[in-house]
């Protein structure tokens, strides 16, 4: 953990004026890495695979868990009875599924609607454009509960792609009620992403320092 780095993240998001949620990006990182977190005042994780989460989830101490990466329809089964927030829901195909299997388990599923709005192929995402019909046809499942919108916008991406972002996230929210949170912003680009209207970031490197894959 780099306490410095941490401590100048803390710094910085409350420096914003406004209340943001620290969702730490948790890929390769075990359960004891994790439940530090607790002591910086960092209440919420974020997973990117469906094996990894499951392969630490009894050991976590962490009061939030969100899943963050790109979702198979046949994975989420294995996650709706253990994650808070799903912030990666591009279609709905996978919207459906997560209704289908939050009902099964009785509760309903907040969830964030992730907008490819770089239009790179290597992401998910659904289409700037897409947007306000996918939420539409969210909102009519009755075990999903549309919270918001979520990008990851591309590395050394201008300044405009992320005010287009919030400009997309007003427009959600003047047309549907309880859109609440824009997660947008990870280590690299976090403040870029606070000064326009994030108030989700993902930080991990920042966190964390620099993942080993070995």
């Amino acid at each position: 953990m780099q306490d410095e780095e941490v401590a100048k993240l803390l710094e910085n998001v409350r420096a914003c004026g406004r209340a943001v949620k620290i969702v730490a990006a948790t890929k390769t990182r075990t359960a004891e890495e994790i439940n530090e977190l607790v002591k910086y005042g960092i209440t919420a994780m974020g997973e990117n695979r469906v094996q990894e989460l499951l392969s630490k989830y009894d050991g976590l101490k962490i009061p939030e868990v969100h899943f963050i990466g790109a979702l198979q329809t046949n994975k989420v089964k294995y996650i709706v009875d253990k994650v808070q927030m799903i912030q990666s829901v591009d279609r709905l195909e996978l919207g459906r599924e997560i209704d289908k299997r939050s009902a099964a388990v009785g509760r309903v599923m907040d969830v964030l609607v992730e907008v490819n709005y770089g239009e790179e192929a290597s992401k998910s995402g659904c289409d700037r454009s897409e947007c306000m019909r996918l939420i539409e046809q969210l909102r009519a499942l009755p075990n999903i509960r549309v919270r918001g919108l979520m990008s990851v916008l591309p590395i050394g991406a201008p300044e405009d792609m992320y005010e287009g972002m919030h400009r997309l996230f007003n427009e959600a929210q003047g047309a549907f009620d309880g859109i609440e949170y824009l997660s947008m912003g990870m280590s690299d680009d976090y403040m870029t992403a606070l000064a326009h209207g994030a108030n989700i970031i993902r930080p991990g490197t920042l966190i964390f320092g620099r993942r080993n894959y070995a």
